[in-house]
């Protein structure tokens, strides 16, 4: 590949997209596991977020992108992540 190739590439801008959306996924992670309650917050945003991650993710690696393989896989861990809080957190509050 030349470099040429590689500046009009399309990976570099997936990328860029991949890491936007993780990090404002994880901001909105990080608030929810420093909030003072989960009210805000529904369980099926992130059963819906985790259902999508790993179908996604499959289709993925179906298509062998690796730019979507790794966005997906990280997607479904902060889905997995965003559960796992909300379901820690609204067994506190509910003690």
């Amino acid at each position: 590949m030349t470099l040429t190739d590689q500046l009009m590439s399309p990976e570099p801008l997936g990328w860029m997209a991949s890491l936007i959306l993780l990090s404002t996924i994880g901001r909105q992670i990080w608030r929810q596991a420093h909030a003072p309650t989960v009210e805000a917050v529904s369980k099926w945003l992130f059963i819906g977020q985790m259902t999508a991650s790993l179908l996604y993710l499959v289709y993925s690696i179906l298509v062998k992108n690796p730019v979507f393989i790794v966005s997906n896989a990280a997607l479904l861990v902060t889905g997995i992540t965003g559960q796992v809080i909300y379901l820690r957190r609204r067994r506190c509050t509910q003690s």
